[in-house]
């Protein structure tokens, strides 16, 4: 059986019993956070605007253990929580020192696109309905 990817020490269950207010001052802060995925350290950004969360990925170091799928997965589950219409995800690890030539794969197999962001360069996005 596959251990579960802990995030900060905490499962993906108990980070979803977080009253929202405590996940906003936490999380959906709109700026840079830097926190332990598994084995990966990562760097990205949350934020909640009108009826869209939006997740910026900039730097994953390490993992393959399940990392992303862990972080969609409970990010999904926040989104429909909390009503949300969309989740928009905007993928820079790509563009980093070493990056995982299988993430590209996995993005564009995905759905996502590289378009450009006009404060922060090139990026793979996908807006993704909640359901």
């Amino acid at each position: 059986m596959k251990a579960e990817v802990l995030i900060e020490g905490f499962t993906p269950a108990e980070i979803q019993a977080i009253p929202d207010a405590q996940l906003d001052s936490l999380v959906f802060t709109d700026t840079p956070v830097v926190f332990r995925a598994g084995t990966a350290e990562v760097l990205a950004q949350f934020v909640i605007r009108n009826a869209r969360l939006i997740a910026e990925l900039a730097h994953i170091d390490g993992g393959g253990e399940g990392v992303l799928p862990t972080i969609t997965t409970l990010l999904r589950a926040l989104a429909r929580r909390r009503q949300l219409a969309e989740i928009e995800w905007l993928v820079y690890a790509t563009n980093c020192a070493r990056p995982n030539p299988k993430l590209r794969r996995v993005l564009m197999m995905s759905g996502f696109e590289v378009e450009r962001h006009e404060a922060k360069g090139d990026c793979y996005r996908l807006v993704e309905r909640v359901t």
